[in-house]
């Protein structure tokens, strides 16, 4: 048994560590050789290998691996007590750091993205510290079962059976659980085991296609099964080139409705991997396109507000969330030119028209929704003149005091339930909105108290 427990860092991974990225991603430690002996993935690659080698100190001069001493901790020399080496058992997570002499990081966009990539590279490699630190765990596993038509679910096996392909393991099972539930609006696939002898709720919500009652082809079906592989795979590239292909084919056949699914579906599998928090905003994206009939996902929102005080100081915002987080950049702000008073109907209309005027003159793309923060009023303004530009863009308004949301030709409200996540998608890019404009607003009516 060794007094000190823990290696010292060389020289080459001292300067690693410094350089890694606060990004999330998967991070491949390599011994002397150059072989991957540890995969895992991190939101913040930059803190979590950096708590790998918290009380390891720097090679010594001689090159030999030095271990922690657990007499030198802060605690010890503030007591003034002597210093006693102490025997400490040394620890898995000890026995790679000493083998670690060379740290690879493969950045992500999204947590969901990193979990995924790093499941399929401990396939690839089969590092051994990732079998020796788990192995007093029973982490999750998808298995793809080899019926004609597969189950896809998330298991926990104690063997793994004949036919079935597996994937894992995932050391996030609600993350895994997740995103397998939003690959399943991209590609649907069925869960229930046995095979069932007809349809069940899962067909009628959109989750399968329903092969049960001979609703799709063994060939079609493996197509999707093969679709949601390559995505468990990583491959989401080689994903993405397969269904771009596929998508101009067939408006190319003039196929228009089967073009447009797998556009929605390509760009589904951007939401999936768009940012840390992407699988929250997909299912808000998804819930809001269904509730107000959207034609495809609002991956871009565009929403505005008015601010004045007795018609004084107007001014006007436009917020834009890329999705679910704001886009900063692309924020605008205007002052009020043409309305004198108040009418905050012409004022909206007004914004409206600069804003898109503008983009159309620039030929830049638009927003796949616009948001007014107001009620039917505002909405019919702006309305008006998206149709005077001959623009078709989705428009909806939010009202505040009931949380109405008000639909262009529609005569009454939607009424999305108070914890509906679409609702809540609405709400934060309506509040962002209102808190850009009321900011502008004091800017302005500060300016205009030193003047006078």
């Amino acid at each position: 048994m060794n007094d000190q427990a823990g290696p010292f860092m060389n020289d080459n991974v001292l300067k690693q560590l410094k350089n890694i990225p606060f990004s999330s991603g998967v991070y491949l430690m390599k011994d002397s050789g150059g072989k991957v002996i540890y995969v895992g993935k991190a939101v913040d690659l930059h803190k979590r290998v950096q708590s790998y080698f918290r009380g390891v100190f720097p090679a010594k001069e001689s090159g030999k691996p030095g271990l922690r001493d657990e007499a030198d901790s802060k605690e010890n020399i503030s007591s003034g007590k002597p210093h006693h080496r102490r025997r400490q058992a040394v620890s898995k997570t000890d026995l790679l750091v000493a083998e670690i002499k060379d740290i690879d990081c493969i950045l992500t966009n999204s947590e969901a993205e990193a979990l995924i990539l790093e499941a399929s590279l401990i396939k690839k490699y089969h590092p051994k510290y990732n079998v020796s630190l788990r192995d007093d765990k029973s982490y999750p596993y998808i298995e793809i079962t080899g019926e004609d038509f597969p189950c896809v679910a998330v298991v926990r096996p104690r063997e793994k059976k004949k036919g079935s392909v597996y994937f894992g393991p995932y050391t996030n099972a609600g993350l895994i659980r997740d995103a397998l539930n939003i690959i399943r609006r991209i590609f649907p696939f069925r869960t229930c085991d046995p095979f069932p002898k007809k349809e069940c709720l899962d067909y009628h919500i959109g989750l399968c296609e329903a092969p049960c009652i001979q609703n799709q082809t063994r060939s079609d079906y493996r197509k999707v099964i093969r679709n949601v592989s390559l995505i468990l795979e990583g491959k989401k590239d080689e994903l993405y080139r397969k269904l771009m292909r596929e998508m101009e084919k067939c408006a190319k056949d003039q196929q228009f409705e089967k073009a447009a699914k797998l556009r929605d579906q390509i760009r589904a599998i951007g939401a999936l991997y768009s940012g840390t928090k992407d699988i929250n905003y997909f299912k808000e994206a998804e819930q809001l396109q269904r509730a107000l009939h959207l034609p495809r996902l609002p991956e871009r929102v565009e929403t505005f507000d008015i601010s004045n005080i007795m018609g004084q100081e107007s001014v006007g915002s436009m917020v834009s969330f890329f999705n679910g987080k704001p886009d900063k950049q692309n924020y605008r702000r205007f002052k009020i030119r043409s309305v004198e008073g108040i009418d905050d109907f012409q004022m909206i209309a007004e914004v409206v028209r600069r804003r898109y005027q503008r983009l159309k003159e620039e030929k830049r793309l638009f927003p796949d929704l616009i948001v007014i923060d107001g009620g039917k009023g505002q909405l019919s303004a702006a309305m008006e003149e998206l149709n005077k530009l001959e623009l078709e863009i989705p428009i909806v308004s939010l009202a505040k005091r009931e949380e109405e949301v008000f639909l262009p030709g529609r005569r009454g409200p939607v009424i999305l339930s108070k914890d509906s996540l679409g609702l809540k998608l609405l709400q934060r890019c309506r509040d962002e909105a209102h808190r850009f404009a009321v900011n502008y607003h004091r800017k302005l009516r500060g300016a205009r108290a030193l003047r006078h």
